[in-house]
């Protein structure tokens, strides 16, 4: 593999962990120049790889913000999501509802014991969420923590490997999240707020351990 490709590899890398950017941005984070990052996605937009849009953020010419196009999204691991959405629609249809329920059913207690084999041993909230995403990570989801601006831990997935799967059967998703809950145990909150389904670039979800949360409301009373 050249450099140019490496380069354009983690040019596509960064769009999809970090969002749509600008090429001086792109050039910042990658070591190049604006030239050779302005080349480098015009290649990609004459690919359909990447796409853009302009954006007046104050007095002066528009900013120009590169982001991935679905075809661009599509060069990361999908984890043979078609054959899994085709797959789900033919339990449906030999075993109807009932059957499709029970599949997930056991695919989310077999998640959910390994998740929590893997969690329980560990002390503290922050590292066993660091650690989830390790698992996520190892599984396609790209995943990361930080923090909110408030404190609370986010857990942030940049990719969906089984997205179309998930698009044909949401209670994929459904189950996902009942099992983030259930491996971080019961003094543990977990809310999604950015949902890939719903149109957003990534999956977050803000972790609060509920006796934190209450004790605040008790000194705000």
């Amino acid at each position: 593999m050249s450099m140019q490709d490496r380069t354009t590899n983690r040019m596509l890398y960064s769009l999809k962990v970090a969002g749509a950017q600008t090429a001086s941005a792109l050039g910042n984070k990658l070591g190049v120049t604006s030239v050779a990052v302005r080349q480098m996605l015009a290649r990609l937009h004459e690919d359909g790889l990447v796409g853009f849009e302009d954006s007046r953020e104050s007095v002066g010419r528009p900013k120009r913000f590169w982001h991935l196009t679905d075809a661009g999204n599509a060069q990361f691991p999908d984890n043979h999501a078609g054959l899994t959405a085709d797959l789900l629609a033919s339990v449906s249809a030999v075993f109807g509802d009932a059957g499709l329920d029970q599949l997930i059913s056991h695919r989310e207690k077999t998640t959910l014991n390994q998740y929590r084999a893997a969690l329980e041993p560990i002390a503290s909230l922050e590292e066993k969420v660091q650690h989830l995403a390790e698992i996520r990570s190892a599984e396609g989801y790209m995943a990361e923590v930080s923090r909110d601006a408030g404190g609370d831990l986010v857990l942030i997935e940049n990719h969906c490997p089984i997205c179309v799967a998930a698009k044909a059967c949401q209670k994929l998703c459904r189950s996902e999240l009942e099992v983030f809950q259930a491996a971080l145990g019961p003094n543990v909150e977990v809310k999604r707020f950015e949902h890939i389904l719903t149109g957003a670039r990534r999956c977050a979800y803000r972790i609060v351990e509920k006796h934190n949360e209450d004790r605040q409301l008790a000194m705000k009373l």
